[in-house]
């Protein structure tokens, strides 16, 4: 089995930054896609960023500019810096993973607990 740990989210005023981490561990043959996902109250849950094994990323239009996804292999840990933080951020954030494991030549997905970011205006 995979776990992803997440840390960093928290209270912070608009117009200020968080910083998100996600540490993935457990029977890892290799990490491929990772990214961070969000979730507000009645609200679907959206793709924010993502980054490729290569380091190829991609972002949801609102966040474009502002927020940034970066990881570290080494580490099998994803981090997304979020700069001039809205309101309309407010969300819990979920780290996702494709990974391939120990456990045989499929890829599967993995999800963290979810942290909680909140932006006061």
């Amino acid at each position: 089995q995979v776990q992803l740990v997440e840390s960093g989210g928290g209270l912070v005023q608009a117009g200020g930054s968080l910083r998100l981490s996600c540490a993935a561990s457990g029977r890892i043959v290799k990490i491929n896609d990772m990214g961070w996902y969000r979730q507000a109250p009645g609200k679907r849950r959206e793709l924010v960023a993502v980054i490729t094994s290569g380091g190829s990323t991609n972002y949801e239009d609102s966040v474009k500019g502002r927020f940034s996804i970066s990881r570290d292999n080494a580490k099998n840990t994803v981090y997304l810096q979020m700069n001039s933080l809205k309101p309309e951020d407010t969300a819990v954030y979920y780290c996702n993973a494709r990974v391939l494991t120990t456990m045989g030549p499929f890829e599967y997905q993995y999800w963290g607990q979810g942290t909680q970011v909140t932006v006061s205006s």
